[in-house]
Parts: C-alpha cells; sequence; structure tokens
C-alpha cells in the first residue's frame, strides 16, 4: 500500500509570526515555523497502518525552502521517503490552487490512502482534503477519531456534538484525522539519524504539468486587502484589600465593566 501524508509547514504559533506587506500574505520564509502539530496526527495515523501490515509511507508538502523541515519532521517519526514541491509561482497560492497542487502530485505518486490533518494551525479551514477527493474523483472520509484499516476498507468513528458517528470507504481513499486520533510519537534518536538517508524529492510545476498562471497569489479567489496589528495589552486594574474593602471593590468593578 503506498500511503502519503499531506503535510504543511507553518509559521510558529508561538513567534512572531506576520504578513509580508508588500502583498498581505503569510511570511512563512521569514519566520520561525515548523510541521503543523495537526499533521503530526496525519503522520502517526499513517505510521500505524504500516506498522500494521505492508506500507510505504511519503510524505508530501508544498512550500517555500524552509518546508523542508516539514518533510524532515515526518521522515524523523519513521515515515519512508518525502516530496517537497517547491516553486515561486506557488507563493500566494489560496485553498483552491494548493488542492491542485496537491491533487497532481498525488496522481504522480498513485497513492492508495492520502492522509491529511484536520486543518492546518495557520490557516485553520479544513477544505483541503475535500478539494483534493473531489480533483481526483475518489471518496472521502474525514475528521476521523479513530481509524481503522481492514485491507481495503478504511473505517472511522466521526465524534460530534451530540453523537458519534461511523463512517467507512474502499481504497484508494482520501482520510482526514483529528487530533484526538492517536498521541504523535517523538522522533528517536535512531529515527533522526536515520532520516537523513531518506530519499527526498524536489519538483517544480513543471514536473507536475502545471503552469504559474493556474496558481499564486494572481489566480486566487481570496485575497487579504488590508492587515492590522493587534494592539499591546494594557495593564490591568489592581483591586487591593488593605482595610477590608476589596470584596466591595472587586464587585464594583466587575458590575462597571458588565461582567455581572
Amino acid at each position: 500500500m503506498k500511503i502519503v501524508v499531506c503535510a504543511k509547514f507553518v509559521p510558529d504559533a508561538t513567534a512572531d509570526r506576520r504578513f509580508r506587506p508588500e502583498d498581505n500574505t503569510v511570511d512563512r520564509a521569514g519566520v520561525d515555523g515548523l510541521l503543523s502539530e495537526l499533521d503530526e496526527y496525519a503522520v502517526e495515523t499513517a505510521l500505524t497502518v504500516k506498522e500494521a501490515g505492508d506500507a510505504e509511507v511519503t510524505v508530501l508538502t508544498v512550500g517555500p525552502e524552509q518546508a523542508a523541515d516539514a518533510v524532515k519532521k515526518g521522515l524523523q517519526m519513521g515515515a519512508d521517503a518525502g516530496v517537497h514541491v517547491l516553486d515561486d509561482a506557488i507563493h500566494g497560492s489560496d485553498a483552491v490552487a494548493t488542492s491542485l497542487i496537491l491533487s497532481k502530485a498525488l496522481a504522480k505518486l498513485e497513492a492508495d490512502l492520502v492522509v491529511f490533518g484536520m486543518g492546518s494551525t495557520d490557516g485553520g479551514m479544513g477544505v483541503v482534503p475535500a478539494m483534493v477527493s473531489e480533483r481526483l474523483g475518489l471518496p472521502a472520509v474525514t475528521l476521523g477519531s479513530e481509524v481503522t484499516v481492514d485491507g481495503q476498507t478504511v473505517r472511522i468513528r466521526r465524534d460530534g456534538d451530540t453523537a458519534s458517528e461511523t463512517i467507512e470507504g474502499t481504497l484508494p481513499l482520501v482520510l482526514s484525522v483529528s487530533d484526538q486520533a492517536n498521541e504523535p510519537r517523538y522522533p528517536s534518536f535512531k529515527g533522526i539519524m536515520a532520516a537523513k538517508k531518506k530519499p527526498v524529492e524536489t519538483w517544480s510545476l513543471a514536473d507536475l504539468e502545471l503552469t504559474p498562471e493556474q496558481v499564486g497569489g494572481s489566480s486566487a479567489w481570496t485575497e487579504v486587502v488590508e492587515v492590522t496589528a493587534r494592539p499591546p495589552r494594557t495593564a490591568g486594574t489592581i483591586v487591593t484589600d488593605e482595610d477590608g474593602s476589596g470584596a466591595a471593590g472587586l464587585v464594583e468593578f466587575l458590575s462597571t465593566n458588565k461582567f455581572l
């Protein structure tokens, strides 16, 4: 079985994230980045399926040069190979264009099982798995909080607010998993060293038979028109209780600000 995990390189949520002033797109090259945390659950799912049977796991990413780190993390966790789609024309692509690039790469890889996380920690849209399944003409089994692969059948449990449902499909298909699906493993020292010898291919748009006009900011369906920095946090209000009036002062503060 050929399993491909679609992994995204995102700005570190704990670092200083910013937009590029020239086009208001997310700055992915000039900030610290890493493999999206939600995609680690997808990598773990793929590795669990691999360990239960005969399978090969490839990590696929689309992004700038630094996005190679997302592939590297997947390889360190235990994936067998990586593919990095790298092309300057990709910059500014929205979910529609990203799904096009991924679908072309997945078709070239001849994937039997495509695994996504439930979304990305920078965009949070969660629509790309469905878009990719539509482009590939494959069924989609999405947002699984529990995943079982039995031969050619993939079965998930999807948990909603009021109930859970079981959904299944037959390979080949597109799968996405939630952050409840498993506990991603930490790369071991052995895994980190082994990752250095694993094959990683770099593909351009031309390798996928795509043109720059089909992707990028110029073809995006959405555009960020204006960005305003979040104002700095102001100092809070301290209610003292030196003379026993603290409780009354707290009530007055909460009432005045309509917190009560």
